[in-house]
């Protein structure tokens, strides 16, 4: 037996020596090639020729043993090992990219060119979204669509927004991740723009509606894992431009369509007519969703490069789980918020869908200049809502300047139903109030809302604002056919009053608590010192009062007479209270009104 152990150590050594060291010089780096193993030797494989590396065990017996290996094993574990060794290598020729590099994800030049991606994401499915309202007047020539089925285009819209505003981002989070849910979204809004304009082309209305439903369903969770992607790249003081810039070149979408939809009707022309010649301007508008879709897969890639070079990890969420049952205790003034987000929105959004309709009636304008004027809002909402958010930041005073912002948009509405002036003038004011109020009302919900439950807030602020656009839209084109379009801003006159007076109470119940949510930045600097002081960390939001409230009281009167699942989950709501105070000195520390957010 010894003499047959020094044979095979004598063979084994001497073809070591035939062999280039192992990668990390332990021979355990060979063990997913194919193997003769023995007791105390183990012979592996490394080409079809049999070189061997003897790799010797501490064991004191020699008894072969027999080991079966095929030409199919041979083939998979040898192309296994070169796979293995493929992605170890790539990766570390990635780890190796200089920081100073244009290449290196942490360089500015390279963080540009992906927020430059991110622009474009959602330029596609804003540019598309648009194309019924730029072309209006064409679907009720062509299509012979009545103003009621031409709104239910963009009823239908809102219609799945109303619960994937919860789930898309939950998809994101739990099953798809960031990179495979932008090219799984992207793909669903060129699906539907292409089914769409298939619609139009054959004039199968049916269709048409259906290419508009799926485009929704991934429009609106698209822009979900654009601010994911946000939160991803940049940090800080960093989200507030981002986010800015990212929605500007978004809304630029609306406003390029507007601007070059009817020429492209009317170069179609020269080829096509009727149904047909409306049919392939959508076809030539859905490439801007395909544009989109290379952007979120070329980003994808690299946001993978990037995870590996910075040996990034998603971040968590809060351990805490969030419950619906939790929305039973949001604050009265965040409902008045959502009745603000809806019935605000209802006298802008609709007002664009039917806008060029309306210029071209009472103001006799050719179809291109009503759609330039109706672009206006869009164009003044990209150009001016990150001068707004930093007006916003300076000042504070965000419910004094989201009431300016609804007073204004009444006047606007006010300018374009009774009189005759310029339309321009009504216009401008109504962009420039459109972005005001959204600089200044949708930070509000991150200082009224605990920091685990905004992502449920603002999911009910969408949902509530896409039910609502649902069914007012096709209200809208009833009133239109039956009434004309005066009552329509009249209509739009008593949404906004509605508007006004929940940002009134809003504004009272602050006032009558602790005025956080008008406060100037020097004010809000004082509360953060007198919280840290006071020895509170961190809170659930700026509402909360050190005062017990009345419900506070009656739950303390019956403790004693409940039972011991009840005292638990007393101390359960005690745990959450305690973790509030903590989330609220981080909002107070980074002065949340500085996040500028808008519907998408």
């Amino acid at each position: 037996m010894l003499c047959t152990g020094s044979i095979v150590s004598i063979v084994g050594n001497t073809i070591n020596l035939l062999l280039p060291p192992a990668t990390s010089k332990d021979p355990g780096s060979y063990k997913s090639l194919p193997v003769i193993e023995f007791n105390n030797v183990t012979i592996y494989f490394i080409t079809r020729k049999l070189y061997s590396f003897v790799q010797y065990k501490q064991l004191a017996s020699f008894s072969p043993c027999t080991y079966t290996l095929t030409t199919k094993d041979y083939k998979r574990r040898a192309q296994s090992s070169k796979m293995e060794s493929s992605e170890a290598g790539g990766s570390s020729r990635l780890t190796q990219v200089p920081p100073t590099s244009w290449l290196h994800p942490s360089n500015r030049i390279h963080r540009f060119l992906a927020l430059l991606l991110m622009c474009f994401l959602c330029f596609g499915s804003y540019f598309c979204y648009d194309s019924p309202g730029a072309l209006a007047d064409n679907f009720k020539n062509d299509s012979h669509l009545n103003t009621s089925q031409f709104a239910l285009l963009y009823s239908i819209y809102s219609w799945p927004n109303v619960v994937l505003c919860f789930i898309g981002g939950y998809l994101v989070d739990r099953y798809f991740g960031v990179r495979l849910g932008t090219v799984i979204y992207m793909t669903i809004v060129f699906v539907g723009a292409v089914l769409f304009a298939l619609g139009v082309y054959i004039n199968t209305y049916w269709l048409m509606i259906l290419g508009r439903f799926v485009f929704g369903i991934g429009g609106e969770s698209l822009q979900v894992v654009v601010n994911n992607y946000v939160v991803l790249w940049f940090k800080g003081k960093e989200l507030n431009m981002v986010f800015g810039l990212q929605l500007s070149f978004s809304r630029f979408g609306s406003t390029v369509n507007f601007w070059v939809m009817e020429p492209v009707y009317k170069w179609v022309a020269n080829y096509y007519s009727g149904y047909e010649q409306l049919g392939v301007t959508l076809f030539l508008a859905s490439l801007t969703c395909f544009i989109s879709l290379i952007c979120g897969v070329i980003l994808g890639w690299m946001d993978y490069r990037a995870e590996k070079i910075l040996g990034r990890q998603d971040e968590s969420q809060s351990d805490e789980p969030v419950h619906l049952k939790d929305i039973r205790h949001f604050k009265p003034v965040f409902w008045l918020l959502s009745v603000i987000c809806v019935s605000y929105y209802l006298a802008i959004f609709p007002f664009i869908a039917l806008g060029k309709l309306f210029f071209e009636r009472k103001f006799d304008f050719l179809p291109q200049a009503a759609n330039n004027v109706n672009s206006m809002i869009y164009l003044l909402s990209a150009a001016l809502s990150p001068f707004f958010g930093i007006l916003i930041d300076k000042t504070g005073r965000n419910m004094t300047w989201v009431i300016i912002s609804i007073v204004t948009t009444i006047a606007a509405h006010s300018i374009m139903a009774f009189t005759f002036f310029n339309p321009y003038i009504g216009v401008i004011t109504l962009g420039i109030s459109y972005s005001l109020l959204a600089s200044g009302l949708w930070p509000l919900v991150a200082l009224i809302v605990p920091e685990n439950q905004l992502g449920t807030a603002y999911g009910i602020c969408q949902a509530v604002q896409n039910m609502g656009l649902a069914t007012v839209l096709i209200l809208a084109g009833v009133i239109v056919d039956k009434y004309g379009y005066l009552m329509l801003e009249m209509f739009f006159l008593g949404c906004l009053f509605v508007a006004l007076i929940a940002a009134v109470l809003i504004n009272i119940l602050d006032s009558a608590n602790n005025g956080v949510l008008n406060m100037s930045p020097a004010m809000r600097e004082s509360v953060k010192t007198n919280a840290l002081t006071t020895g509170t960390d961190e809170t659930t939001n700026l509402l909360d009062h050190e005062e017990s409230t009345d419900q506070e009281e009656v739950d303390c009167k019956r403790i004693p007479e409940s039972s011991l699942e009840d005292q638990r989950s007393m101390e359960s709501r005690d745990i959450s209270a305690a973790q509030s105070n903590r989330i609220r000195s981080r909002y107070l520390a980074q002065i949340l009104p500085n996040t500028n957010v808008e519907r998408q």
